[in-house]
C-alpha cells in the first residue's frame, strides 16, 4: 500500500485486496479499475496513481485504459442521471434532439454533470428498447417515445420526485 493517507481509507484497502488477490499482476488492471470505480463512484486521480503503483504500471497506461473503455468514469456522477439511447432506432427517432434539448436546458454536454451536481447527461449505444424509440433512462426508469419537450418534462419530474 502507498501513502499513509491511503492506508487509512478503507476504499483503497478494497482496491489493494483486489490487486493482491490477482497477484499484483499487470493483467489485474481492469479488475482493479472496476473495484476502484465501485468503491469511489468514479476513477479519481489518486486511485489511478494507487493502482499504477500497486501493479507496477506507468500511470499513463492506467489512464489510457480508464479512458479507452466507456464504462469507466473519470468525474463524479450527478445525484441523478439521464441516459439517452443513441442506437440506430433512437437516433432516427431524434435522440440527437433529446441531447440538444438537455444541453440547452442544463448547460451540459454528454458525459458532463451540472455545476450543482444534480444531473449527469450520459449516452449509451442501445438499450434494446427499439420499439419505444426515442428512449432515455431517468434514474433507472426507462421512458420511451420521447421528444424535446417530454425529455425536459421527464428530467424535471425526476428532480421533483427526488426532492419531494
Amino acid at each position: 500500500m502507498a501513502e499513509a493517507t491511503t492506508i487509512q481509507d478503507t476504499r483503497y484497502k478494497q482496491v489493494d485486496r483486489a490487486m493482491r488477490k490477482l497477484g499484483y499482476e499487470k493483467s489485474a488492471l481492469i479488475e482493479a479499475l472496476h473495484v476502484a470505480q465501485e468503491v469511489f463512484g468514479y476513477l479519481e486521480n489518486d486511485a489511478l496513481s494507487f493502482i499504477a503503483a500497486g501493479l507496477r504500471l506507468p500511470k499513463s497506461k492506467v489512464f489510457g485504459v480508464a479512458t479507452f473503455y466507456k464504462y469507466f468514469q473519470l468525474k463524479p456522477k450527478g445525484k441523478h442521471a439521464c441516459v439517452v439511447c443513441t442506437g440506430t432506432a433512437c437516433y432516427i427517432k431524434g435522440a440527437n434532439k433529446l441531447i440538444e434539448a438537455m444541453e440547452k436546458k442544463y448547460g451540459v454536454k454528454p458525459g458532463e454533470t451540472t455545476e450543482d451536481g444534480e444531473i449527469s447527461l450520459l449516452t449509451a449505444r442501445c438499450f434494446g428498447s427499439c420499439s419505444l424509440a426515442a428512449v432515455a433512462v431517468f434514474d433507472k426508469r426507462t421512458v420511451g417515445y420521447l421528444n424535446e419537450e417530454s425529455v425536459i418534462a421527464e428530467s424535471e419530474r425526476m428532480l421533483n420526485v427526488a426532492n419531494a
